[in-house]
């Protein structure tokens, strides 16, 4: 038998092309999945995931806390104050703004949301978990702090890679946003809202600032209107607050338009 005949005779293995990376299920195959060519997509399954789920529980709108990571319970006298009133805020919106029991159509309204980490979101999450509402954590990878704290609705608790993402559904339902004392992380979210308020890319909701006291100490606003970097009128998108019943007082009062039907007719961002 010849050389060519004993080659079309032997059948050779096709493990090869079975190993083979191309032959891989698009939808299954990790390196496709997380190269630079499927960013877009995974942009695009982190909202749709997210979006299912809220969906799915019927949320319309929500009250978003942002805050320190780094604030216990136990922490320095201050600290253990801005815990205290992250927890009855929480618990106070739960119970008043609709979220405790839903409507006739299943659907829930200012909704506890936070960044699902622990401090001053975790505080946040529990007043609502004290009073058996459901409550969303928006967690992220991070090196540290990632982790979801134990007071977020398992089927709400998210992950996200992508901070946009993540801000962009913290914002997207929001009836109003409570920035708690926080560092670098709560500035980042904080003025990002504020930027679309004053540039008109987001909803007229209100911005309260908890503690004013810290707010006036680690920024100066009053120098921002001096130097003419904004308006004096940019100084009406956001109002302080002291106490977790006087927050939610100013959130009802600067709301226009019903606080409890705002989220049906919610305007993607």
């Amino acid at each position: 038998m010849s050389d060519s005949d004993r080659r079309k005779a032997e059948r050779p293995s096709n493990a090869a092309q079975m190993a083979s990376p191309s032959y891989r299920i698009p939808a299954l195959d990790q390196d496709f999945l997380l190269g630079d060519s499927m960013r877009g997509l995974r942009f695009q399954l982190e909202y749709e995931k997210a979006e299912e789920a809220l969906r799915a529980w019927k949320v319309n709108s929500t009250i978003v806390c942002f805050g320190s990571a780094r604030v216990r319970e136990n922490g320095p006298p201050h600290q253990a104050a801005w815990y205290a009133a992250a927890r009855e805020f929480g618990r106070i919106v739960s119970t008043e703004g609709g979220a405790k029991f839903a409507f006739e159509d299943g659907g829930r309204e200012n909704v506890i949301a936070t960044g699902g980490g622990p401090g001053l979101m975790e505080a946040a999450n529990r007043g609502a978990w004290d009073v058996g509402a459901p409550t969303i954590g928006f967690n992220i990878t991070l090196p540290r702090e990632q982790e979801p704290n134990p007071f977020t609705t398992p089927d709400l608790t998210f992950r996200f890679h992508y901070f946009a993402m993540r801000k962009m559904h913290l914002a997207m339902r929001a009836n109003a946003l409570v920035a708690f004392p926080g560092g670098f992380g709560t500035f980042d979210e904080l003025f990002e809202v504020m930027t679309l308020r004053q540039t008109g890319k987001g909803r007229d909701i209100p911005i309260i600032l908890f503690d004013e006291s810290y707010w006036r100490d680690v920024v100066n606003f009053d120098r921002l209107v001096k130097e003419g970097v904004i308006a004096p009128d940019d100084m009406n998108i956001f109002a302080f607050a002291d106490t977790a019943r006087d927050a939610w007082g100013k959130i009802v009062a600067m709301r226009k338009g019903p606080l409890l039907e705002a989220g049906r007719d919610r305007r993607e961002g």
